[in-house]
C-alpha cells in the first residue's frame, strides 16, 4: 500500500507528514521506556525482516498482489513503540533509496502503515489475548495483521475522499480498497501469525506480545500486580529479562529469514499491482501518479532501473534498514541514560 506522489492534494499530504512526524515521535519517546541492549538487537532484527518480506508480492486474484505491511507483526515482536519507529526506517529507506513511495507521500505512508498499521495490530492482538485469557499468543497476532490492513485501506480512502486530486466515487473507492485488502489482510495474516509462531518456539520469552498474554492469563489472579507491572514497562514486553541464547535465537531467526527473502525469494515475487495499484486502476485514478523524483537512481524499483539484480538491491537493502534501526535505539537509549542520570544529580 505505498502510496505515490499526487494522489493527495499537498494540503492533505502536508497534514499526514505532521500527524506522521508527531505520532513518530512520540513513539521515540515512548519506546525508550523499553529499550535495553537486547531489545536493540531484536528491533534491528525485526526492521530487516520486515524490508524484506515487503519486497514478497503474493497473489490474491487475478492481476492482483499484496504484501505484508509488518506493523502487527513488529509490534508483536518489539511492542508497538518500537513498532512504528521499525516499519517508519522501512518506509523512509524504501521511499529514499528505491523509489518506493512518493516522497510527498512519504508521511502519508507512514501514517498509514507505521502508525496506524502498528498501532491497530497491537490493540487487536492484546484485545484477542484478554478474550482468551492469554492463549494462542501467535494466533492474536495474526488476527492483529488480519485487522490492520483493511483498517489503513480505510484511512487511505478516507484520505482519497478528503484530500483526492481526481474526483471518484466514494462509495466504490470504499468498497474496491476494502474488499482488496481484507483478503491481503488474510496473508499479512498467516505470515504473522507463522512468523511470531516460530519466534515463539526458537526463543521462548522474548517477543513482547509474550508480556500481554501472560498479563491476560493472570489478570484474573493478581490484577492489581499485573496493572503495576503493565504500567512500569509500557507494553509489558519481557526481552530485557529473557535468557541472551534466546534473544540470539530470536535475531538469527529473524535475520536468515530476512536474508532469504530479500535475496532469493525476491526473484518470485508476483509482478501484478498491489490492491493499491489495482484498485487506482479500477476506480480511475491510477493516472494521477507522479513519476518518483528518484526513478532513476540504479536502486530504484529495488534494482530493476539500473539492472541491478533484485537479491543484491535486496541485501541493501537489508542491511540500511538494519543499520539505521540499530543506531536509533542505540540513540535513544543512550538518551534515557543521560535522562536518568540527571535525575538522580543532587
Amino acid at each position: 500500500m505505498h502510496v505515490p506522489d499526487h494522489f493527495l492534494n499537498d494540503p492533505t499530504s502536508a497534514t499526514t507528514a505532521v500527524v506522521s512526524l508527531a505520532a513518530v515521535g512520540y513513539a521515540a519517546y515512548r519506546a525508550r521506556e523499553d529499550l535495553t541492549p537486547r531489545r536493540v538487537a531484536l528491533t534491528a532484527a525485526t526492521t530487516g525482516f520486515v524490508f524484506a518480506v515487503q519486497m514478497l508480492n503474493y497473489p490474491v486474484a487475478a492481476g492482483t498482489s499484496g504484501h505484508l505491511m509488518g506493523g502487527a507483526l513488529a509490534a508483536a515482536l518489539v511492542g508497538p513503540w518500537l513498532g512504528v519507529l521499525s516499519v517508519t526506517l522501512v518506509l523512509l529507506v524504501q521511499a529514499l533509496v528505491f523509489a518506493d513511495g512518493g516522497l510527498t507521500a512519504l508521511g502519508t505512508n507512514v501514517l498509514l502503515m507505521a502508525v496506524v498499521g502498528t498501532l491497530v495490530g497491537w490493540a487487536a492482538t492484546r484485545g484477542v489475548l484478554r478474550l482468551t485469557r492469554g492463549r494462542g499468543a501467535a494466533g492474536a497476532a495474526g488476527v492483529g495483521a488480519l485487522v490492520s490492513v483493511p483498517v489503513s485501506a480505510a484511512v487511505f480512502a478516507g484520505l482519497f475522499a478528503v484530500g483526492g486530486t481526481v474526483p471518484v466515487p466514494v462509495g466504490e473507492l470504499v468498497g474496491q480498497m476494502l474488499s482488496v485488502h481484507a483478503v491481503i489482510g488474510l496473508g499479512e495474516a498467516l505470515i504473522t501469525a507463522g512468523v511470531v509462531g516460530l519466534v515463539l518456539a526458537v526463543a521462548p520469552g522474548v517477543a513482547a506480545v509474550e508480556g500481554v498474554a501472560r498479563s491476560a492469563a493472570s489478570h484474573a489472579v493478581v490484577p492489581d500486580a499485573v496493572r503495576s507491572a503493565a504500567s512500569s514497562t509500557g507494553v509489558g514486553a519481557p526481552t530485557a529479562t529473557a535468557p541472551a541464547g534466546a534473544v540470539r535465537r530470536a535475531v538469527l531467526a529473524l535475520g536468515s529469514g530476512a536474508l532469504l527473502a530479500a535475496v532469493v525469494v525476491s526473484s518470485f515475487a508476483a509482478a501484478t499491482p498491489d490492491g493499491l495499484e489495482a484498485t487506482a486502476e479500477s476506480v480511475g485514478f491510477a493516472g494521477a501518479a507522479r513519476d518518483h523524483a528518484f526513478a532513476g537512481m540504479p536502486l530504484a524499483d529495488y534494482g530493476e532501473a539500473g539492472g541491478i539484480f533484485v537479491g543484491v538491491a535486496g541485501l541493501v537493502g537489508v542491511a540500511l534498514v538494519v543499520a539505521l534501526a540499530a543506531a536509533l535505539t542505540i540513540a535513544l537509549l543512550r538518551t534515557r541514560g543521560r535522562a536518568a542520570t540527571a535525575t538522580v544529580r543532587p
